[in-house]
């Protein structure tokens, strides 16, 4: 009798696609009890797109809605692949993630590739007027995680690959690491470098514009852009 070998439905390579379908599983992808099944829940389907995208999926897109109020609508791809299941696993990511990751394997080379699914999963950013200063136009970019030995971990690897600070604040149920204007603008810059990469049309736009306008508006010498290490 042949032995039994086990389907495999993900080519597990790294590349920049591979590493940001790995972000957005470890932002807002889960692990089912089953060992077998993965998914990836978000309200944006072109989100979904991009993840089915980088993973090379066919899968179904299931559109889902709450019967109660507040009314919300979002949509799930899961598929079954036992070997990419043990391969997540490996790299540090469990079916309880969300509160108790701690790291993830990812080489240096793609990490940006899994800093911007990080940043089109859970990420955020936000630009307001200071009102210490005239003309004062800043934003904040930001990453969520209610682990916090993760986000310590997330903090240190982008201090020590691209040279930002970063500074964590606690909010509702969850922990933030924020980076002010220079770090952003840093953080812009290293995570949509690449040609023909995957991700979030809003975020990007939301943050290139915010960073023309801070070239107009914006005072050069607050919050000054910092030079990478090396």
């Amino acid at each position: 009798m042949a032995q039994y070998e086990l389907q495999r439905k993900i080519k597990i390579k790294w590349s920049p696609d591979f590493a940001y379908a790995i972000g957005l599983i470890t932002s807002d992808g889960y692990l089912a009890s089953n060992g077998r099944h993965i998914g990836f829940v978000s309200k944006e389907i072109e989100l979904i797109e991009n993840f089915k995208s980088a993973l090379s999926l066919n899968n179904k897109v299931t559109p889902c809605a709450s019967i109660k109020p507040p009314y919300r609508k979002w949509f799930v791809v899961k598929f079954g692949d036992k070997v990419f299941y043990q391969f997540l696993n490996k790299i540090g990511l469990s079916r309880t993630k969300s509160k108790i990751i701690k790291s993830v394997k990812v080489p240096r080379k793609f990490f940006v590739d899994f800093t911007r699914g990080l940043f089109d999963g859970d990420g955020s950013f936000y630009s307001y007027w200071d009102k210490r200063w005239p003309k004062s136009f800043g934003f904040k970019l930001s990453f969520a995680s209610a682990s916090p030995d993760f986000i310590n971990w997330l903090k240190g690897e982008l201090s020590c690959l691209y040279g930002v600070k970063g500074y964590i604040h606690k909010g509702d149920g969850v922990l933030n690491l924020e980076y002010v204007k220079g770090d952003s603008k840093r953080l812009f810059c290293v995570m949509y470098e690449k040609k023909s990469i995957l991700y979030l049309e809003r975020k990007y736009q939301k943050m290139k514009m915010a960073i023309e306008q801070d070239e107009v508006l914006g005072l050069s010498y607050l919050q000054k852009h910092q030079r990478a290490p090396g």
